[in-house]
């Protein structure tokens, strides 16, 4: 059972019972440098986002573009063929190729998307563990400095 303490007038004595608690001291300068170190990366993690966002939009654009170009080519082609069965054939042929075409541009456009998400889950990752590392240091530093 604890045991309470008491002054000589027989009341609860603070003094005595805190006066060998301390209050870990803060180092400011400390706390001010993890909070740049996580500022930084953010700001790092947002610009690769954006770069990120950017080089998809803009091969989004090429692709439309080069899509447009060759719709109108294949339009132009299926006109100055002859016979019906001849422009089956072709249509047949084209429709296959923009559909294999249709699908490497997914499949290069999600690897920009994944690529750029990996990169910006790398810079946060990295923070939160360089994070750990700060703290477990400041806590090696508290401990020696009692």
């Amino acid at each position: 059972m604890a045991k309470t303490v008491t002054a000589g007038n027989g009341f609860f004595d603070a003094a005595k019972a805190f006066g060998d608690f301390r209050i870990p001291e803060f180092d400011v300068q400390a706390i001010v440098d993890v909070q740049r170190k996580n500022f930084e990366a953010l700001t790092r993690a947002n610009q690769l986002a954006l770069e990120g966002m950017r080089s998809v939009a803009q091969r989004q654009a090429e692709i439309v573009q080069q899509a447009f170009e060759e719709a109108s080519g294949l339009l132009r082609d299926l006109t100055r063929l002859g016979a019906p069965e001849e422009r089956l054939i072709k249509g047949t042929e084209m429709a296959k190729q923009a559909f294999e075409k249709g699908l490497a541009n997914a499949r290069e456009l999600n690897e920009l998307g994944t690529k750029a998400s990996v990169d910006v889950f790398g810079v946060i990752a990295r923070r939160v563990s360089e994070s750990f590392d700060d703290m477990r240091l400041y806590a090696k530093k508290q401990a020696a400095a009692e």
